[in-house]
């Protein structure tokens, strides 16, 4: 496993366990797929890049950042800024463990920004999780 994916399944993990986020976007709806989604409202795990921390020669340090976008059909960006604000107190809580040789040293949101869809419809966030992952044996 790479520090990306550990850390896209630690953060997929603690949405769909945490209530204040699945009472606003069910766990079913909170996903890893390449294409626009169908259900309203969603989470869909987006892109991410990792970048070595470059502090020791073992390298097992790797800052890693990953995008999720909300999805909404509503007329304003109320709900997807609920949902954020949902997502950013999901995060905050300390500990993600270790999972499969990886933990979490640090992990928070970084940016939110909130977009209006072209179709008029649809209201859209993209929230940047900023984590510090180190490989363990």
């Amino acid at each position: 496993m790479t520090p990306e994916l550990a850390l896209q399944k630690a953060v997929r993990t603690r949405l769909i366990g945490t209530s204040a986020v699945t009472d606003l976007v069910p766990a079913g709806s909170i996903l890893d797929r390449n294409q626009r989604p169908a259900p309203f409202p969603s989470i869909v795990i987006g892109e991410g890049q990792s970048v070595d921390e470059g502090n020791s020669i073992a390298r097992t340090l790797i800052r890693v950042y990953l995008d999720l976008h909300i999805w909404k059909k509503e007329p304003s960006t109320e709900g997807v800024k609920a949902i954020a604000g949902a997502i950013r107190a999901a995060i905050k809580t300390p500990n993600f463990g270790v999972l499969e040789g990886f933990h979490f040293a640090d992990c928070y949101v970084q940016s939110a920004r909130f977009l209006r869809d072209p179709d008029g419809e649809t209201s859209h966030a993209v929230v940047t999780i900023n984590a510090l992952v180190q490989e363990i044996t």
